[in-house]
């Protein structure tokens, strides 16, 4: 049986514990205290926060107000203020002198009085000794606000100046840091050590279960026996993410005791992905009908990081398209399989195959396509690829059937450097292509195909972005009427002008003494969008849309255009923004005269 004095003790725990009704919380500073300090102090109070909560219960409360006392202290000396003070009470009664376990029941009214005192600058600074070229930040300097936040920077760019200088185990070897405060002067001394120049040791490996260990050791790439640079600890794990293998990587340098004179062992941490994985996507028009796609991956297919992919692609299901080729389904099927690592660790062998039918308005075309190639990524943004190729295809249209089979050499650049590739806000991007081939059989002809894809991202405020596209084409050397059909230049539809149908524009030719529509040798066009957050996860777009097709070369030379203009709207998933664009024809016999429908996963561009 309890006593009385436990059980009211144990009575007021449990009221402690209820949720906190209605009160008043509140933060206190003088008159003429400058936004950013007051921001700062709220941004660090955890008291704010949790009185915020509608879970929070009066021990919370205590809890977070003691807590806060350093924090605010923090907060003002991150903003230059190293004389302020600070009270927080709870109905009248200093936080300080409360145990968490002594909360009272209720709580009506909390307030935090935070006087920060006069703002200090810097008296004496220095800091040493410094590395070639090192940058120390501007505000640290006499005379400047002495935010601590500068005097840490300064010393943490001083050590970091010596580790790219080689000099791995470089750190603060002193520092002495006085506030002078009849002056409200802050004087600022920190003695670095930079230790000796070392090379890079032995690399051992560590969480590898599927995944062979020398094959890490090649992709990672950390030059053994070279001078050390963080910088080359950075890319190595770089290239191990991008195998897409391995959940987490880490690189963790060897601590000196247990390192051999002069070098820097380093230890490859691992966390391996599941082996396989499979994905599927679908898109939907008006015109076009159902686009579905699937893929299957496996990540390690032969212990070396192998990354093997099956693709599959149904597209134009209950289209509406009706044409000289049947208008029917399109089918593709593709393998491709890509070794890391194989000529250095930035270098990619790559192996891909693809069957496919397109059943268009124009043609019918069955293909096969086989390519051996490398990838090269040249910097974080740049991507460079080459391989050499052979295409074979039969390919229909209204004036003749004709077989042919092509040697090809695909050349490829992949700069990126957009924030979030599926859905952007900012940066530029830019996909440019070469195919060089030769008919080595059948009826054909020599030549390349040029192409183009750049777009750019601005945000405007927090919530409207301003997206465009320019693409370019052009078929040089081989003549338009014999070249492959799907080298040929169409526009309309999703990719190019929404509201035009599919492919709709392209160059009337005579082949044969048979008049027929046929691809265009250039192709210009431009995309527009203003995209705006109405919540957190809803959007909405609008967008005008213009493409080009020319029989020459040069897309400006007798070319014939169209244009398309519609409004959209944009629901945010995991796995990127879902998207719903409604758009018509804005010239044309038909201009804003019907509608058409695209939906799919992903922004447009």
């Amino acid at each position: 049986m309890l006593r009385r004095p436990h059980f009211a003790g144990l009575a007021a725990l449990l009221v402690s514990a209820l949720p906190l009704p209605a009160q008043e919380v509140s933060l206190v500073v003088p008159p003429g205290t400058s936004g950013a300090v007051e921001r700062a102090l709220r941004a660090a109070s955890l008291t704010l926060a949790a009185a915020d909560d509608p879970e929070a219960v009066p021990q919370d409360i205590v809890a977070a107000a003691r807590a806060d006392y350093r924090r605010l202290l923090t907060a003002l000396y991150a903003q230059g203020h190293y004389g302020g003070t600070i009270s927080i009470t709870l109905d009248g009664r200093e936080a300080d002198a409360i145990q968490p376990l002594e909360a009272p029941a209720v709580l009506s009214r909390v307030i935090l009085a935070v006087d920060p005192g006069p703002l200090f600058t810097f008296g004496r600074t220095s800091i040493g000794p410094l590395a070639p070229d090192t940058d120390l930040p501007t505000g640290f300097a006499p005379g400047e606000p002495a935010l601590s936040g500068l005097v840490r920077d300064a010393a943490t760019e001083a050590v970091e100046g010596w580790r790219a200088q080689g000099h791995a185990r470089a750190a603060v070897a002193d520092q002495e840091i006085v506030a002078i405060h009849p002056q409200t002067r802050l004087d600022a001394a920190v003695t670095i050590a930079p230790g000796a120049r070392l090379a890079f040791g032995p690399v051992a490996v560590s969480g590898a279960a599927r995944v062979r260990e020398e094959r890490i050791r090649a992709i990672a790439g950390v030059p053994t026996g070279q001078v050390f640079d963080p910088l080359d600890l950075e890319r190595a794990a770089a290239r191990l993410r991008r195998t897409g293998a391995f959940d987490a990587v880490a690189l963790v340098e060897v601590p000196e005791a247990e390192s051999p004179p002069g070098s820097v062992p380093i230890r490859i941490q691992v966390t391996e992905s599941l082996p396989r994985r499979f994905g599927f996507g679908a898109e939907i028009s008006s015109e076009r009908g159902l686009s579905a796609n699937a893929f299957w991956l496996h990540r390690n297919l032969l212990g070396g990081a192998e990354r093997l992919r099956v693709e599959g692609q149904v597209a134009n299901i209950e289209g509406e398209t009706l044409g000289l080729a049947g208008g029917g389904i399109d089918y593709a099927l593709g393998v491709s399989l890509a070794r890391p690592a194989t000529f250095g660790p930035d270098t990619d062998l790559t192996f891909a195959t693809r069957l496919s039918r397109e059943d268009e308005e124009a043609f019918l075309l069955d293909q096969f396509t086989f390519d051996v190639g490398i990838t090269r990524y040249a910097t974080d943004d740049l991507t460079l690829t080459a391989a050499v190729g052979v295409l074979a295809a039969r390919e229909r249209t209204a004036a003749r059937t004709r077989d042919y089979t092509l040697l090809t050499l695909p050349l490829g650049a992949v700069w990126d450097r957009r924030d979030d590739p599926r859905d952007a806000r900012a940066g530029t991007f830019l996909d440019a292509r070469a195919t060089p081939f030769v008919t080595v059989a059948g009826a054909g002809s020599d030549g390349a195909r040029l192409y183009a894809d750049a777009r750019a991202y601005r945000a405007l405020g927090e919530r409207v972005t301003v997206a465009g596209r320019a693409q370019l084409g052009s078929l040089l050397g081989s003549r338009p009427e014999d070249a492959p059909a799907d080298f040929k230049f169409f526009s309309g539809g999703g990719g190019t002008v929404r509201g035009q149908p599919f492919r709709s524009l392209g160059v009337e030719r005579v082949v044969d003494g048979t008049s027929v529509v046929t691809g265009g040798a250039s192709l210009a066009g431009l995309q527009l969008e203003a995209r705006v957050d109405v919540t957190e996860r809803i959007g909405a777009v609008a967008f005008a849309d213009a493409g080009l097709v020319a029989p020459g070369a040069l897309p400006w030379e007798d070319g014939e255009w169209h244009a398309g203009v519609g409004l959209g709207g944009r629901y945010d998933t995991f796995v990127g923004p879902i998207r719903v664009d409604l758009a018509t024809p804005a010239t044309g016999d038909d201009a804003f005269g019907r509608l058409q429908l695209y939906i799919g996963i992903g922004q447009a561009f």
